[in-house]
């Protein structure tokens, strides 16, 4: 049975993986500064990650959210205590788009409204009401063009003040960094007055951090460089260094109800195994600390190169753009140099998205790189 061709694929055929590097079939070894979509946080087959899962699985993988999951409260507890998201309540799910369609879903539940503010170049999933708040019209079927969203650009505070001031705007969703859009990013002056905005309007502020989050911008959240308070903050990517994981954040002023949200596989023991031991390797080695101080190092660099136009993002969430399309790049790259890198819906930007764990020697190995292949 062939498979169902959606994916222009390149000739790599990785078999196996360690830290910051990816194995082929020939034993090729290629330096992973993608990290598959940002999902590898804590590097490839982490120890302690490799251990967690091992013993989890051993024991029990899976049974229903019908009985007490006591790895589901301990995940919570950690989401709390190394995030800062004080007495927020933690609902599990599998992915960034489910987070996101729980999200509004449960905005729209709570506020009896129905239409959505988004932005445009943003990107928050291929469900139904998450890829309708998605601004690509190629991936919008008829079925989910039925919900009713209004995609603004960003930094319109007016347009946003006068959309919610018709009163039937259950959710403004955001990326506080976007990443497919290519790594642009709003005001601290709009993000912040889209949140008064939305809390006097009776709407949701939901705060996509589903590639952003745990750590990848240099804080925890990439919402908290502003003085926000997001109702609903959706999780997913490096959440789980690779194991299919999901959640949603919600505020303590948003009252749960039996039946409101559900989920088979969501908060499984062994997606909570993987996620706890994303979280203790994040804070037992510093993870955050060494983003920042990369960052630091990875752009004073990328401002010495000419053919560099413009540096963008935060973090280990970082896009180099350029004055021509990057694609060939990209492929020269990976073919030659031997290096993931990622693109994003701004064809002429290149996007950097490594684990967590990148060091200084790998930065140095990608300029050098990228230096040849601009020449």
């Amino acid at each position: 049975m062939p498979l169902f061709d959606v994916y222009p694929l390149y000739n790599v055929t990785p078999v196996s993986a360690k830290d910051v590097h990816v194995y082929d079939d020939a034993g090729t070894e290629y330096l992973d500064l993608y990290g598959g979509h940002a999902v590898i946080s804590i590097g490839h087959a982490h120890p302690n990650y490799v251990q967690a899962v091992t013993k989890q699985v051993e024991a029990l993988g899976f049974y229903s959210n019908a009985v007490q999951n006591p790895l589901q409260v301990q995940l919570a507890d950690k989401i709390e205590a190394l995030s800062g998201c004080k007495d927020y309540e933690l609902f599990l799910c599998n992915s960034g788009a489910e987070a996101n369609e729980n999200a509004l879903k449960l905005a729209s539940f709570k506020t009896g409204k129905s239409r959505v503010i988004a932005f445009k170049n943003g990107f928050h999933g291929r469900t139904s009401a998450a890829v309708a708040a998605t601004d690509n019209k190629n991936i919008i079927a008829p079925i989910n063009a039925q919900q009713q969203v209004t995609i603004l650009e960003l930094n319109d505070i007016e347009g946003v003040k006068t959309e919610l001031e018709k009163g039937d705007v259950c959710a403004v969703i955001v990326e506080f960094i976007q990443g497919v859009g290519g790594l642009d990013q709003g005001t601290a002056e709009f993000f912040e007055q889209v949140d008064v905005l939305c809390k006097a309007n009776n709407t949701y502020f939901i705060a996509d951090e589903v590639q952003s989050g745990y750590g990848r911008s240099g804080k925890f959240f990439a919402f908290q460089y502003y003085k926000v308070t997001p109702e609903v903050i959706s999780i997913a990517k490096g959440m789980g260094n690779g194991f299919p994981i999901g959640g949603i954040l919600i505020h303590p002023s948003i009252e749960a109800k039996y039946g409101m949200l559900g989920t088979t596989f969501g908060g499984n023991h062994l997606a909570c195994a993987a996620g706890l031991s994303v979280l203790n390797t994040i804070e037992d080695e510093k993870l955050i600390d060494n983003v920042n101080a990369i960052s630091e190092y990875f752009i004073s660099i990328a401002k010495t190169i000419p053919q560099i136009k413009n540096i963008k993002g935060k973090g280990l969430m970082i896009g180099l753009e350029f004055d021509f399309e990057v694609g060939d790049l990209r492929k020269k790259l990976i073919y030659d140099e031997h290096i993931f890198t990622g693109g994003a819906s701004n064809k002429k930007l290149l996007r950097i998205l490594p684990p967590l764990t990148i060091k200084k020697e790998h930065v140095d190995q990608f300029f050098e790189a990228l230096k040849r292949s601009l020449t």
